[in-house]
């Protein structure tokens, strides 16, 4: 019997928008641990931007209403979360927290479930990532950081919201880091595929065009976060679409992780720091692995010659989250353990919302008491700068 097969929850836990916590906080951490997820997520409930873009631009605000059992977001009744996307929000949309409309719900629902404060991303809202007025996107995205950060400040130290920034020009990098900053907000969701300018070409985030935005990032020091959910598979799929969906976006960090190390992006910001969200930590050590071997194969062509080790770049500049991954945590010895963050990511289908006490236990008894405090509370935190300890 495999260890996931002992960890999922038991029959009667019900379908994901029927589940609840069961927390006992018998979990043999030292008293006073507070459970951090890494990775939750939040919908967003009521229209802000058609309320708070100025009147003679409210035409072009992109719209958020609830239909069906979940937030919608589009133009003109037109939702722009359709198909599997709006299916799986329908799934946990209705969870009494699950939105930015209650706010002290969302909290109970957490600490019922053993979690204390958690770090928030965005739901339907990447529907906004590629809009193609790129003012309009960029005032979305403020709009966006100000919920994120009133919501914040009324949780009292529960919630910490993932903000947006402009990543297509250096002068809008700096404006909407600063207001990040300004705002309180502690990091930024960075997209693995960030589209095209103007003129139609693919923005590179490891070319020498694209270190303007870097220095912003680098000068503000915010850490980057990425995470899973932007790669939709190449060709249909009749069946279990959903399913097989998710099975592309959970192996979709290697070509941003590339990027880093060998198109020099690391090299040329050496203070960077990088979260990958969602995608669990199984993979760092084949990542790592294969990028040793490129190199060995590769470097007789390379016109960036890598300053570092392929180890350094990972073991100083990033660390992962993961929910459920007992394979991760059996190869923790080559990921390291001040790298490793663990997550809930409620309210979402695959989240351990309802038995998150049984992944918890598995760190635990993985890892030790000592260093899973590490993996479920101080990691996160030192990601954010809430604490250097």
């Amino acid at each position: 019997m495999s260890a996931l097969t002992t960890l999922y929850p038991p029959e009667g836990f019900g379908a994901p928008k029927h589940r609840k916590g069961h927390a006992t906080r018998e979990l043999g951490l030292p008293a006073g641990t507070e459970i951090f997820s890494a990775d939750n997520h939040i919908s967003v409930a009521d229209d802000i931007f058609y309320e708070r873009f100025p009147d003679d631009l409210k035409g072009a605000a992109p719209r958020i209403w609830y239909e069906d059992g979940a937030y919608m977001v589009g133009m003109k009744g037109k939702a722009w979360t359709g198909g599997d996307f709006g299916r799986v929000l329908m799934q946990y949309d209705d969870l009494a927290g699950a939105a930015t409309n209650n706010i002290e719900a969302r909290i109970r629902e957490l600490r019922e479930d053993g979690i204390d404060k958690e770090l928030a991303f965005p739901n339907a809202v990447l529907a906004l990532f590629h809009y193609p007025d790129k003012g309009i996107r960029e005032r979305v995205f403020r709009i966006y950081n100000e919920v994120m950060a009133e919501l914040q400040e009324r949780s009292n130290g529960h919630f910490y919201g993932v903000g947006l920034i402009n990543w297509w020009d250096p002068a809008g990098t700096r404006s909407t880091l600063e207001q990040l900053k300004s705002l309180g907000l502690k990091t930024f969701l960075l997209p693995l595929n960030p589209g095209k300018d103007d003129e139609g070409n693919i923005y590179d985030y490891g070319s020498t065009e694209m270190d303007a935005v870097w220095d912003e990032i680098e000068a503000a020091g915010l850490p980057v976060s990425h995470h899973i959910g932007e790669t939709p598979p190449k060709t249909p799929c009749q069946h279990n679409s959903v399913v097989v969906g998710m099975m592309v976006n959970v192996d979709s960090f290697r070509e941003q992780f590339a990027k880093y190390v060998f198109s020099g992006i690391l090299d040329r910001h050496p203070s960077l720091r990088i979260g990958w969200f969602e995608g669990g930590i199984a993979w760092v050590p084949t990542a790592l692995q294969d990028a040793e071997h490129m190199l060995a194969s590769y470097r007789h062509m390379f016109n960036h010659e890598l300053q570092q080790d392929i180890r350094y770049y990972w073991d100083h500049h990033m660390s992962a989250s993961f929910m459920v991954d007992p394979l991760g945590l059996r190869l923790l010895d080559e990921i390291g353990v001040d790298n490793v963050m663990w997550s809930s990511d409620y309210p979402h289908n695959e989240s351990t919302f309802g038995y998150s006490e049984r992944s918890l236990a598995t760190v635990v008894d993985a890892v030790g008491p000592e260093n899973a405090v590490k993996i479920v509370s101080t990691n996160i935190q030192k990601f954010l700068g809430l604490t250097t300890a």
